[in-house]
């Protein structure tokens, strides 16, 4: 069974990422390498190592093992130079669907704003979160933001993580309107 994942994850190297590895005695071996389609990169004087999906210190402990076999305990520091970064999706009745960075914590409530805030088809008791729990699994929560608005009690209003996605979905009446004449739609939005 998956569990929930940490509020802070770290970051872990993808393909694409490129980074400066600095030798802090030995600054002959400094390099700024990139991580190759397949995760490995290529060390001068040592050859290829997988680091994909290991997070930064880890694949610090990876690379000083494989320079252990030629240096005696090198001291090195990754800088990440060119990642992915973290970020959230929306989609669905919202006013601008797309990507959006995560800069710093972030709602689901604020990400909607981000996002252009609700379209007048939204269904804002019925917001999808879906979150990935492991590469296999992915958790989907219903928020329902028309009553934490109503009540004025913001508890249930998850920070977003990195990968997160949003999904408005469509109200009742929007769905139909298309079928129904102009007049019984005003006589339904007044009864409200």
């Amino acid at each position: 069974m998956p569990r929930l994942s940490d509020r802070y994850p770290r970051y872990k190297i993808a393909p694409g990422d490129a980074f400066d590895l600095a030798f802090e005695f030995s600054p002959e071996f400094n390099q700024s390498v990139i991580v190759q389609p397949d995760g490995f990169i290529t060390l001068k004087d040592i050859g290829d190592v997988h680091i994909a999906g290991e997070t930064v210190p880890s694949a610090t402990e990876r690379i000083r093992t494989a320079y252990q076999k030629i240096l005696a305990n090198p001291n090195i520091s990754i800088v990440l130079k060119d990642f992915n970064r973290p970020y959230f999706t929306a989609n669905g009745e919202i006013g601008k669907p797309g990507k959006y960075e995560l800069r710093s914590d972030t709602t689901v409530t604020e990400g909607i704003a981000i996002a252009g805030g609700f379209l007048p088809s939204a269904k804002h008791s019925q917001v999808l979160l879906f979150r990935h729990v492991s590469d296999e699994w992915v958790q989907a929560r219903i928020i329902n933001v028309k009553r934490m608005y109503k009540k004025g009690d913001l508890k249930e209003d998850m920070y977003l993580q990195p990968g997160d996605m949003l999904y408005v979905r469509k109200n009742a009446i929007s769905k139909i309107e298309p079928f129904l004449p102009k007049s019984a739609i005003s006589a339904y939005a007044t009864t409200f």
